[in-house]
């Protein structure tokens, strides 16, 4: 399939539609914000992709700043004051136009890839991977793939850490072949596309078409309803602390235990695991605690602890700043939603959680 494509149709077809989607966002207005980078185009995978490279973008920046030789970016009061400068800048993504344009032309051409030829994608994103870290690559990374993801979101937690590259492209081959035929078609995929400029698939794949036969749209407006506006807001991802390697223990020890109801977490435990870990630079939280959590925390804990209901997140932070101590938070805790939503309570997502409810009784 490759080895046929027109890289000169694509290409131009990634510049117009760039020019189109810019032409009608900008003509109003000159930065763009990072919410509405996700409603910029009908097509949710390209949106996304900008995302990623923004992300991507600032972590070399925040490589060269870790580069320097004259501070030293691993004491914990550097770490704290730079995950702090990162949650802040994180909400306020500005891009201008002269700098989103060659972006979109990129995530453009990204999803069309990933629609068309999903198992090449995927395996070149493999080899962009830290050496050893591909697991870890692919967890940081799976909220932006929404087309065809399931050939390397089956893969976290279960290929292992200890698979070497070679390993990681033949899984990712097998899970191929095996859901190549319950893949989306790139005709259902790319239509998101068509909405703003008819893409040809048939030129794409070496026919001879006239690219300029190629039907355009004009940019729809888009008026997203609330409930769509809450999810971007869970779904951005923001350049917060995931960035920093925080200092971290040589091992770290369970945090379940018997608890006094027979099952669940135990508050006497937990105070003893938290209060010894300090390398978080363990400090209160003043105020409400739903306050204190940085966006990828609450999107982390609305994903894997709250069955993606944020509404549900609220209410359980809500209940815990009502509360006057840790032993009363755990025990609610315990009896609304351990047991009832299935936590697994050895989770890295629990531990944060719960060291998140620890600071908000210190």
């Amino acid at each position: 399939m490759t080895a046929q494509i027109n890289g000169n149709y694509l290409e131009k077809y990634a510049i117009s539609y760039s020019e189109l989607v810019c032409d009608q966002f900008f003509s109003s207005r000159k930065f763009i914000t990072g919410q509405e980078i996700i409603q910029l185009t009908p097509c949710i995978q390209v949106n996304f992709f900008i995302i990623k490279r923004l992300f991507e973008l600032w972590q070399e920046e925040l490589g060269k700043l870790k580069g320097s030789p004259y501070f030293d970016y691993r004491d914990i009061a550097v770490y704290e004051a730079l995950t702090q400068f990162m949650n802040v800048l994180s909400r306020r993504i500005k891009v201008e136009r002269i700098h989103l344009e060659g972006i979109l032309q990129d995530a453009v051409q990204d999803a069309i890839q990933v629609a068309t030829d999903p198992l090449t994608y995927f395996q070149n994103e493999l080899a962009k991977a830290p050496a050893g870290k591909i697991n870890e690559y692919l967890k940081e990374n799976k909220k932006y793939f929404k087309w065809n993801e399931m050939l390397v979101i089956g893969l976290i937690d279960k290929a292992g850490i200890g698979l070497d590259f070679e390993n990681y492209q033949q899984a990712v081959l097998a899970n191929f072949q095996s859901l190549k035929e319950s893949l989306d078609s790139p005709n259902e995929l790319l239509v998101s596309l068509g909405d703003t400029l008819v893409f040809d698939l048939q030129q794409y794949w070496g026919q001879s078409i006239d690219f300029e036969q190629a039907e355009e749209s004009s940019v729809p407006e888009f008026e997203a309803e609330e409930e769509f506006e809450e999810e971007v807001e869970e779904e951005l991802i923001q350049l917060t602390e995931e960035s920093i390697p925080a200092p971290q223990p040589e091992k770290k020890e369970a945090i379940a235990s018997t608890s006094a109801t027979g099952k669940g977490l135990d508050a006497a435990h937990l105070q003893a695991l938290f209060a010894s870990e300090s390398y978080k630079g363990m400090k209160g939280i003043l105020g409400e605690l739903a306050e204190s959590l940085a966006l990828n925390q609450r999107f982390m804990f609305t994903k894997e602890l709250f069955d993606g209901n944020s509404d549900l997140l609220r209410h359980a932070l809500k209940s815990v700043d009502e509360l006057s101590t840790f032993e009363a938070a755990v025990e609610l805790i315990n009896e609304r939603f351990v047991v009832e939503l299935g936590w697994d309570i050895e989770s890295e997502e629990v531990r944060e959680f719960m060291q998140q409810v620890y600071r908000k009784f210190l």
